[in-house]
């Protein structure tokens, strides 16, 4: 990747949360942009590395690249944000960054289906959008997806980060924080 391709992905991102960062996220007591930035503070504070910190950062962004748009409480069909993200990701991130936001979904449905207490700490909206996202795994599916994901420890770390990252009024670094990071992973990628 060249220099201006990174720059035009890191562009494209910063763009993202300038155009939608101040929606609200899905029900939730935040915006977007505070999930987004809560859920990369989060990864950073538990030790991750600086590709599981951008995954964290951008996990979301398939709600803006998606052709089906942003979730909400009033949805009765899945959107699949997961697969446009990975899908916008795809080509300029390393596949830890693309898998983690093509398995947060699933990570979800993987830690309600093992730990009764993950499932019952969710909030309302997330419990919703589970339902249409298919329900706690059954347990082949539980079995398939802990023998066949590669990176599920970071997978599992993003999930948790983004459910932690919902609370209104903390503080946290701005994206701009994360830019040399962003940049750094994206060029690794290539290197």
């Amino acid at each position: 990747m060249t220099d201006r391709q990174t720059d035009q992905i890191i562009d494209s991102i910063i763009r993202v949360f300038a155009d939608h960062g101040d929606e609200e996220y899905l029900g939730e007591p935040v915006t977007m942009s505070e999930h987004m930035l809560q859920t990369a503070h989060f990864a950073a504070e538990a030790g991750a590395d600086e590709a599981t910190i951008i995954a964290a950062l951008i996990h979301d962004i398939g709600h803006f690249t998606s052709d089906h748009g942003a979730f909400s409480m009033q949805d009765t069909e899945d959107k699949y944000h997961e697969h446009a993200g990975a899908r916008f990701l795809q080509g300029h991130f390393p596949q830890i960054v693309i898998d983690a936001v093509r398995h947060h979904v699933a990570a979800k449905r993987y830690l309600c289906a093992v730990d009764q207490s993950y499932h019952d700490g969710l909030s309302e909206a997330s419990k919703h959008s589970l339902n249409l996202q298919g329900g706690p795994m059954s347990d082949s599916e539980q079995e398939e997806f802990a023998a066949s994901t590669a990176h599920l420890d970071q997978i599992l770390l993003v999930r948790r980060c983004d459910d932690r990252g919902k609370v209104p009024g903390l503080k946290v670094a701005p994206l701009e924080t994360y830019l040399p990071m962003m940049r750094r992973v994206l060029t690794a990628a290539t290197g």
